[in-house]
């Protein structure tokens, strides 16, 4: 794979050119299990707000470096030194309200970072694989879609470090996957649950035999999301993430809205015509 013009300044993510259009972000600390510390989640913040303008990227693949872990989630090591809160810690504010302000922003600021996944306005299709615990969760839920390899375990960690998953799972998880009492089982137990189980319950949509296989897939997936209009592409991403949050009816409305100005496009008869005259669409970039 090609290096990806204009993503070379990132120290922890390797981001290349899987396919014309298609962009792959790799997690790259393998030597750590792909575990993060501050920057990294603020490195992914910037990767995918980029991507999530750049006219030559139309859908995004993301994964992790090395064989035994997507991510093993927080450095605890790390967090436990760098965070506002950390043991023994001179120079932060000693006053209570104080403390939580900094936290707040703190939470906020990862929570942003993380986020960007999902409000990137191409579509991101994750691809874990062995340890995926923590951190793994949130990243994953942020996703278009799901796919993973049959050795992956999951584990929405974080009653076992002593907190509440603050970084997206308990907001995103109970939306994606059907029932309650699931998610309220592996939230509040922070069991391990393999990719069988994923599947089971639809938080994942595919399981292949290899972290090998399950990238292969994800690209040729996102290859022909690439291949589709951008407008109609990112359109239905942004529709489908409105009516996660919204009644039918205000929904409704939003579309109404959204595609009376992107039926406009040339897009819309490219695409009308291509099946008329039996030929591929090409469409402009975005």
């Amino acid at each position: 794979m090609a290096q990806l013009t204009g993503y070379t300044n990132f120290k922890y993510f390797s981001v290349t050119s899987a396919s014309p259009a298609v962009a792959h972000v790799e997690i790259n600390r393998p030597s750590k299990l792909n575990a993060f510390l501050e920057a990294m989640w603020l490195e992914m913040g910037q990767i995918f707000g980029k991507l999530s303008i750049d006219p030559e990227v139309r859908a995004v693949v993301l994964s992790g470096a090395g064989d035994r872990a997507f991510t093993a989630g927080l450095d605890v090591q790390s967090a436990s030194q760098d965070s506002p809160l950390a043991p023994g810690r001179k120079d932060g504010p000693t006053d209570t309200a104080r403390k939580a302000t900094l936290l707040r922003r703190h939470i906020a600021e990862f929570q942003e970072c993380i986020s960007a996944i999902e409000k990137c306005e191409k579509p991101v299709i994750v691809v874990t694989h062995g340890i995926s615990i923590g951190l793994a969760v949130d990243i994953a839920c942020c996703a278009d879609i799901r796919i993973c390899a049959a050795d992956t375990k999951w584990s929405v960690k974080e009653v076992d470090i002593g907190m509440a998953a603050d970084i997206g799972t308990l907001s995103r998880l109970p939306k994606i996957v059907g029932s309650a009492s699931w998610v309220k089982d592996v939230c509040l137990s922070a069991r391990y649950f393999d990719a069988a189980e994923a599947l089971a319950v639809g938080f994942v949509s595919q399981v292949h035999e290899s972290k090998a296989a399950a990238l292969a897939a994800a690209f040729k997936t996102a290859a022909l999301i690439a291949s589709k209009s951008p407008v109609a592409v990112q359109g239905t991403k942004e529709i489908l993430n409105h009516a996660r949050d919204h009644t039918v009816e205000d929904s409704l409305r939003y579309t109404g809205i959204w595609n009376s100005a992107s039926l406009q496009s040339n897009d819309f008869t490219t695409a009308l015509l291509s099946g008329i005259q039996k030929k591929k669409p090409v469409f402009e970039k975005l």
